[in-house]
């Protein structure tokens, strides 16, 4: 069963399917062109979802980035291969075209959640419209949206009046470490661009489009306290213990935080007792401890996401203070780790939004409203918006199930994304020439 906006959205597609007299001759002529090249790029999407590209699959990913740099090789691009063994991971493709005209990142990426050993490794005709696969809406349809809206403008003779740089990554599933060699093609990019366009499928809603991500760190809480015989817990002299003294905290940050918007944070992993361990990379644990002994140690493993900057160092800073507060014969250390930074929503993003849902409505394809952050995670655009005028994100190809063997695509919605990215190209390239 298909959601209810992707449900509704497809009953009404038939009826919204002609172009309004708002359209120039040039737009009118992409629209066509994209019409026309659908069959072509559905096979190069086939051809990339049955190459397994898990994050750790360094060949399948690289195999990935090959199909990918030839196709914009035939768009006229320049392609090149960053190699990824300085941050452990296979590497990202980055491609150039344009020496005039707006300088606009085009971002998506290489990798898949589906590890080379994964049951869930080929593209499958689900009926006439739904197409099953790994990574098919996650991201490699947003790739070949891509790759058609640009194809498409290069056919009606207007591709030459951009500056584009893309970059398709290979460990957005998975980030490499240390962040700063293994965002520094992306990065390096969006200090170059102007505007940053992201082609992953944000909600899955061909309705909305995504101007704000919360950003998407990790957390370690290590507390101690005194053991004891359990029959002796709570005595002044020996306190409540590691397990009670982290529930405290827990509950403690809860209770101050839950009024923040859109802030969430989650002990994903936890253990307490006698002797314990937790790993953070794996998640794996060990832990050893009886009834009748109060726990010595406790360690938890989590997550934070905030909306902004702003708001991450506030939760921070209230975090770390009713961590060091401690019950007596406790203590507890605080560890925070950077992972994706929050993508506030600017001024700049929304006049992007509006600029794009113009367009959508011109097409009859109705308005495009901004994605609750809540319902979008964490991407690559995030890396980059910080550095550009305008940043956008969600304009892949649609669908549900994303990061499960259900992963499915709505194949009806490749050219509508593709026509509406590249007519969205083209007036970012006229609106400079005015």
């Amino acid at each position: 069963m298909l959601p209810a906006p992707l449900l509704l959205f497809c009953l009404l597609s038939p009826l919204l399917a002609t172009p309004a007299l708002a359209l120039t001759a040039e737009e009118t002529a992409v629209t066509a062109a994209v019409d026309r090249s659908v069959a072509r790029y559905t096979q190069v999407l086939e051809r990339a979802v049955n190459i397994n590209s898990g994050s750790m699959n360094f060949d399948g990913v690289r195999q990935v980035g090959e199909l990918f740099a030839g196709e914009f090789r035939d768009l006229g691009f320049q392609a090149s291969w960053v190699d990824g063994e300085p941050f452990g991971r296979a590497g990202h493709l980055v491609a150039s075209y344009g020496e005039r005209g707006p300088k606009v990142l085009l971002i998506g990426h290489l990798d898949t959640v589906f590890a080379s050993d994964s049951a869930f490794q080929r593209f499958e005709r689900v009926d006439e419209h739904h197409v099953r696969g790994p990574g098919i809406t996650d991201m490699k349809g947003g790739n070949v949206v891509m790759l058609l809206a640009l194809s498409a403008l290069r056919e009606a003779g207007v591709l030459d009046e951009l500056q584009l740089k893309v970059v398709l990554t290979g460990d957005e599933e998975l980030r490499g470490k240390p962040l700063a060699l293994a965002n520094a093609a992306l990065v390096d990019a969006a200090v170059w661009a102007d505007i940053a366009i992201g082609f992953e499928d944000g909600d899955g809603d061909p309705a909305t489009a995504v101007i704000t991500r919360r950003g998407a760190s990790s957390w370690r809480l290590e507390v101690s306290g005194k053991p004891a015989h359990s029959s002796q817990v709570f005595r002044e002299d020996i306190g409540d213990g590691a397990a009670f003294e982290l529930a405290r905290i827990l509950s403690a940050w809860r209770e101050a935080l839950r009024e923040e918007e859109n802030l969430t944070f989650n002990p994903g992993a936890l253990v307490a007792g006698t002797d314990v361990t937790l790993d953070p990379a794996s998640g794996r644990g060990t832990v050893f401890g009886k009834s009748n002994v109060i726990a010595r140690s406790a360690l938890v493993n989590g997550g934070i996401r905030a909306a902004s900057p702003q708001q991450l160092e506030r939760a921070l800073r209230v975090m770390r203070a009713i961590a060091a507060d401690n019950s007596p014969h406790t203590s507890a250390d605080f560890q925070f780790s950077e992972g994706y930074p929050p993508m506030p929503a600017t001024d700049g993003n929304r006049k992007l939004l509006s600029l794009y849902t113009a367009i959508s409505e011109e097409l009859g394809y109705g308005p495009v409203a901004a994605v609750d952050p809540r319902r979008a995670g964490a991407a690559d655009i995030s890396f980059a918006a910080a550095h550009v005028d305008m940043a956008i994100d969600g304009l892949g190809l649609m669908g549900e199930g994303g990061h499960t063997v259900d992963e499915a695509a709505d194949m009806r919605t490749l050219p509508m994304q593709a026509i509406r990215a590249a007519i969205l190209l083209l007036r970012l390239s006229r609106q400079q020439a005015e």
